[in-house]
């Protein structure tokens, strides 16, 4: 099964290679930026939009409301299958 998750851009790691860092689970994880953003376009534009991430590229930019309601339901199954703390090593592996 693939798995989109939540991501904060919280900085532009390397713009001519159309990189960011993201926030995904409290932790800062490099992300591709090349699906959802034009050549050339401004990418600190970018910093404070939620996107959703697969395999390390932003797929999609989402509202952070959407985001937020994701997280807590990827937070709520963690918990019902009794592996808190799994969850966020799985999707960061």
């Amino acid at each position: 099964m693939c798995l989109g998750v939540p991501a904060r851009i919280i900085a532009i790691a390397d713009a001519g290679r159309m990189l960011a860092v993201a926030d995904i689970l409290g932790e800062g994880r490099e992300i591709d930026l090349s699906c959802i953003a034009e050549p050339g376009e401004a990418l600190s534009d970018r910093i404070g939009q939620w996107v959703l991430v697969h395999l390390g590229f932003a797929l999609s930019q989402i509202e952070e409301a959407d985001a937020r309601i994701t997280l807590d339901l990827l937070r709520q199954v963690d918990e019902a299958e009794a592996g808190q703390g799994h969850l966020k090593a799985s999707l960061l592996a």
